[in-house]
């Protein structure tokens, strides 16, 4: 799938500016739209053959009723935030009159490189991609047929290519010198094998302030399972009384919690926890666990609408930050 030769897409913008007319104009004349003159139209139509212009296959769905799919990429449908952020992607396209195709990598660098694919052979109309393991090589190609595709948590664009990220790295950063300043507990990052590229991004910025700031730290790999991940820690704890903890979702933050205390430690004052993403469960699990929250339905809404702005060529802002925030509840100081 080498995408070396392929010609960058060309957009309506293009087509209206060499044909002298406006853009409503031609979307007229892609879609058989009523009141354009045949002078407009033949313009319009000699522009397009000369540019060789393909209007996106979802542009032209919204403005004929023709049924349009989207393919929605995702390592898993387990985890209660991939169900929100597909919650999101569903209310909008249901609004649309859009069906959506899900494919999942299963957190397998091969299965990537066949969903790819499998969505290009799927001809698919857009695509909402949050996966991380696909490279931006990978995001590429699909790109190079020509279809739009909004990218969750990768920082790609291009003429197909519109991007969410979100702001883990900073607030990361903010934790751990809040609590150096505190005279903190030692922090150990709980690595989950398979977790993935914000996963990764994080650990790399927490052990990057440590190493700036000569502190000590730990890093404790753990398989993502709560009942395993429960055990390592009820053994861990026989031996280590303190600590502050950054877990990668509720279930292992829960894990941690619990094991702590079954071992008559107290949370928080002996050991602290917070995970990277929070979801409903934060507030539901005995105590409140501290979280790293981003409204994943939101993120679902948002990449659905920046996908139909993209393919009708108008979406202005390609690269869209969804704010995460720090709640601070009852397993930290």
């Amino acid at each position: 799938m080498d995408s070396t030769n392929k010609k960058a897409r060309v957009t309506i913008y293009e087509v209206a500016k060499k044909a002298g007319v406006s853009l409503a104009t031609v979307s007229r004349v892609i879609n058989n739209g009523d009141n354009v003159s045949q002078e407009s139209k033949d313009k319009v139509n000699k522009v397009i053959k000369e540019l060789g212009y393909k209007p996106s296959a979802l542009a032209q769905g919204l403005a004929t009723s023709k049924t349009v799919t989207i393919g929605v990429v995702i390592p898993s449908t387990n985890y209660v935030y991939i169900s929100n952020l597909i919650n999101g992607i569903s209310e909008v396209a249901k609004e649309k009159g859009f069906r959506i195709s899900l494919f999942t990598t299963s957190h397998s660098k091969l299965d990537a490189y066949k969903v790819i694919e499998d969505v290009i052979k799927s001809h698919v109309d857009g695509v909402i991609i949050f996966d991380d393991e696909l490279t931006g090589d990978d995001i590429r190609s699909i790109n190079s047929y020509s279809v739009p595709v909004i990218i969750i948590n990768h920082n790609i664009t291009g003429n197909t290519t519109g991007c969410i990220l979100f702001n883990h790295d900073e607030l990361i950063r903010k934790i751990i010198l809040d609590n150096f300043a505190k005279n903190g507990k030692e922090m150990t990052f709980i690595h989950v094998h398979n977790g993935g590229r914000l996963l990764n991004r994080v650990e790399k910025v927490f052990i990057d302030i440590h190493n700036l700031n000569n502190k000590p730290y730990h890093i404790f790999n753990c398989d993502d399972s709560y009942s395993q991940t429960y055990e390592d820690f009820k053994e861990y704890f026989k031996y280590n009384k303190k600590g502050y903890f950054v877990a990668y979702r509720d279930s292992i933050a829960a894990a941690v919690i619990n094991a702590a205390e079954d071992n008559g430690l107290n949370v928080p004052k002996d050991i602290e926890v917070i995970s990277i993403i929070g979801t409903k469960y934060s507030k539901i699990i005995r105590p409140n666990i501290s979280n790293l929250y981003i409204d994943f339905n939101e993120v679902g809404k948002r990449a659905c609408y920046m996908l139909v702005d993209l393919s009708n060529d108008e979406l202005n802002k390609k690269v869209v930050k969804f704010e995460t925030k720090i709640n601070y509840l009852s397993t930290t100081l």
